[in-house]
């Protein structure tokens, strides 16, 4: 992790999330959508509760979100969509998931291999590179907060494990069905994380240079920038001065 750090990306990406405000909110509310075909019993249905939580912690107008959970839930009509995952690999070999939610297949393969090949990568087969990767949640906490007190409240509320990064940065891992479980329990300690999410990582991350490290970000910048992409995972580790 030497020059790199884990706290300056979440803070990029968070800057990155704010300027395109306006299609975060549609992609959280199909987001909600999806997970409401599971029922719209937020207490019975984790991934909706998630959704919704996801939703609102970004400021979607609660309106919004209960007309998606109705959507989704057949009780309103609305566009049906589905989920569907590519898998692919950018520049200097970055293993890459894209995650979409689309109501038309061809429109959605087609845009997200024109974004691969434009920035010098390939869309893969099913599986090409999701054996790289494992599904968790996790909490995070900037530097300068009590570790101490997180790992106790954490391993007392079932997390899988507590890492401190060199730059200060203190996470919180769970499985992906403790998630929400381990987040209320640590919120409910007086220990609410700075971030948190459900999200897809690397078993290892390949370091990058700042020439590399350029042309695997315009891929996922490219990517990001797609109307059915809802989220983009990848083992890339930037230099910091990309984060800047």
């Amino acid at each position: 992790m030497a020059g790199h750090s884990k706290w300056a990306n979440i803070q990029h990406r968070k800057k990155a999330q704010d300027a395109k405000r306006g299609k975060l909110f549609t992609r959280l509310i199909r987001e909600v959508m999806v997970a409401a075909k599971g029922g719209s019993d937020l207490s019975a249905n984790p991934s909706l509760r998630g959704a919704v939580e996801k939703a609102k912690s970004q400021s979607v107008p609660k309106d919004a979100i209960d007309r998606a959970v109705k959507r989704g839930a057949g009780e309103l009509d609305g566009a049906d969509y589905e989920e569907i995952r590519y898998e692919g690999y950018g520049p200097a070999g970055i293993a890459i998931i894209v995650d979409c939610l689309t109501d038309n297949r061809n429109r959605t393969v087609s845009d997200v291999r024109h974004a691969f090949s434009k920035a010098g990568g390939n869309l893969g087969q099913d599986g090409s590179v999701a054996f790289m990767f494992s599904s968790l949640g996790v909490l995070t906490y900037a530097p300068g907060r009590d570790e101490d007190a997180i790992l106790e409240a954490a391993l007392d509320a079932g997390a899988e494990d507590v890492v401190t990064e060199e730059d200060g940065l203190i996470e919180v891992l769970t499985a992906p069905a403790d998630y929400m479980r381990v987040k209320q329990a640590m919120i409910d300690a007086s220990l609410e994380p700075d971030d948190s999410e459900l999200t897809m990582r690397a078993a290892s991350n390949t370091e990058l240079d700042i020439i590399e490290g350029e042309k695997v970000m315009r891929l996922i910048d490219a990517l990001e920038e797609l109307d059915d992409v809802q989220e983009v995972f990848s083992n890339a580790e930037f230099p910091e001065h990309l984060m800047s």
